[in-house]
């Protein structure tokens, strides 16, 4: 199947999953439609089930945007919990598409858990609560991780009850976009299949130990401990003392625990000048996201500045990783969103594409692991192999068969979309966009709140600086931007309730930098605060107790 006969299915308000082998234009293809929905002002989910995967398609994990979170299980209390919370049933009442990319490493029974919770926000008992769902991945590439203790056993996404009642159209993407290079294009198939000859592979041995003179090369490994060494060894070759960066928590053991765990920032990052880096967080309003690339182009014990791959120069503000309930905060780690990476395990790699690459498969543990290692380089040449492993190449046999099963679908339903009219398809079309609230011609007519008035709105709800900021989804800065202007337009509106969440004495010592730093233009000066009080205190509680002194 073409890009553009699948388009032509998902413009049609079928579900669908769209697969195909890397580089064949996946990605590429949810971008279309997701820009074909937003232009007629469809409420769509863009969601993956990593984060990386999703800074690719502008969108977020699918446990952030679902409530889901680490969840393992989901009872009629957590449920009933996840309806209390306003910004999600804004989010998923409005919904009209779910998107969810690199599927294949989503366990079976965390989508049966999605579909549960949008059934229950949607109020019709439909699978999903009757929106459109498109899933997105290759089954071929990298399985869910499964822990050696989970209960549940981690199996495929279509195993599941909810992928089973969806009813989906199968997309299988036949083209290739990401290699040209013809031979390394037929390994990279021959991996795939389950069919690497000998001969094919003697191609594969003759990159063992190859210099790429070129460019300098990612260096994928398949354990965190080898990425972590080689990180250290380039760290240490650059000039400079080592900076380092200490995690800070707050909150129960549990939950801090559980936040350490799901956040990819280090307890303790260590930097200099020059370091290789990649963000761990998104944050649209500074220019970055979870997997950009940069350098460390300035740091010291109070600032860091990254100059991103694209050129960007972005000074690096701490960010935090928190645990509400009730509008609470039960537990939170605050550190610089970033990480070493000069080398990336190959889980990470995923969805990217690499000019050249050093690969170490000598471990190499899980199925699909030394094809996706593999099929991030565009060409043969752009591959150097550290190592290799009788594992390195082993395929799933059930995932073979069910690939198999999946590419004599696909071939079906493009066979009964292309038997449509053009009559019938416009019609069907129009149908569609009528039914999620897009308008036949065009986008709908909304009149829209500025930016400004929308968080007024919430400031009038009671919400808290947090919540503003999640339920806009912008940075606590920005929300703090916002507020710093509804207050000069009037002086007297009440925002005494937003520093209920800060203990006392920690928003006096605060106070007390702020009064000592003097004044400027009738306002408290917030760098002499800041050095005062230390790298303890982000700038956005220093702006927050200046907003209500």
């Amino acid at each position: 199947m073409t890009q553009g006969e699948a388009l032509e299915i998902l413009k049609l308000g079928h579900n669908a999953f769209i697969t195909g082998a890397a580089g064949s234009g996946k990605t590429h293809l949810l971008n279309e439609y997701i820009k074909y929905l937003k232009d007629r002002g469809v409420e769509v989910g863009i969601t993956a089930s990593t984060g990386i995967a999703a800074t690719h398609i502008g969108g977020t994990t699918i446990h952030a945007w679902s409530g889901l979170g680490v969840r393992d299980k989901l009872s009629p209390y957590d449920l009933e919990d996840l309806e209390s919370k306003s910004y999600l049933w804004k989010r998923l009442s409005r919904a009209e598409v779910l998107i969810i990319d690199e599927i294949s490493m989503l366990h079976d029974y965390r989508l049966d858990m999605i579909e549960a919770i949008l059934r229950s926000f949607k109020r019709n008992g439909e699978t999903f609560g009757g929106i459109q769902v498109i899933l997105c991945g290759d089954f071929c590439q990298l399985p869910p991780v499964t822990k050696f203790a989970d209960k549940k056993g981690g199996g495929f996404a279509y195993c599941s009850g909810a992928w089973q009642n969806l009813g989906l159209k199968i997309c299988y993407l036949e083209e290739q976009h990401r290699q040209q290079d013809k031979l390394y294009l037929s390994i990279l198939n021959a991996i795939r299949d389950n069919e690497l000859t000998p001969e094919l592979g003697e191609h594969l041995q003759a990159r063992l130990g190859k210099k790429i003179k070129a460019v300098t090369p990612t260096k994928l490994y398949t354990h965190n401990v080898d990425v972590d060494a080689e990180n250290d060894r380039e760290l240490e070759k650059l000039p400079g003392e080592i900076l380092r960066y200490s995690m800070a928590s707050r909150g129960g053991e549990k939950m801090v625990e559980n936040l350490k765990n799901g956040c990819l920032a280090p307890e303790m990052l260590k930097l200099k000048c020059g370091a290789r880096v990649m963000f761990v967080k998104n944050n649209q309003e500074e220019g970055y996201a979870n997997g950009t690339l940069g350098e460390v182009i300035s740091c010291d014990r109070e600032r860091i500045v990254v100059k991103t791959a694209k050129g960007k120069i972005i000074t690096v503000p701490l960010a935090s990783w928190r645990i509400e309930e009730d509008s609470k905060v039960k537990a939170e780690i605050a550190q610089y969103p970033l990480r070493l990476a000069w080398a990336i395990t190959v889980h990470k790699s995923q969805g990217l594409s690499l000019d050249a690459a050093e690969i170490d498969l000598s471990q190499a543990f899980e199925s699909g692991m030394g094809y996706v290692a593999l099929s991030r380089v565009r060409t043969l040449e752009g591959l150097s192999l550290k190592g290799l492993s009788p594992q390195a190449f082993r395929v799933n046999e059930e995932v073979l068969k069910v690939n198999h099963d999946f590419r004599a679908q696909s071939g079906r339903h493009v066979a009964e979309i292309s038997a449509l009219s053009n009559v019938d398809k416009e019609a069907k079309q129009k149908r569609f966009l009528a039914k999620i609230g897009a308008g036949v011609g065009g986008k709908k007519k909304v009149k829209k709140l500025s930016t400004m008035d929308k968080t007024k709105l919430l400031l009038e709800e009671g919400k808290t600086l947090p919540e503003m900021a999640k339920e806009r989804e912008l940075t606590p800065d920005t929300i703090l931007d916002h507020l710093e202007k509804i207050k000069a337009d009037d002086p007297n509106i009440k925002l005494q309730y937003l520093s209920q969440n800060m203990p006392v004495a920690r928003a006096k010592k605060i106070r007390q930098a702020l009064v000592k730093g003097g004044m400027s233009n009738g306002q408290y000066l917030l760098g002499p605060a800041k050095n005062t009080l230390g790298a303890g205190f982000s700038y956005a509680e220093i702006r927050l107790v200046r907003l209500l002194m």
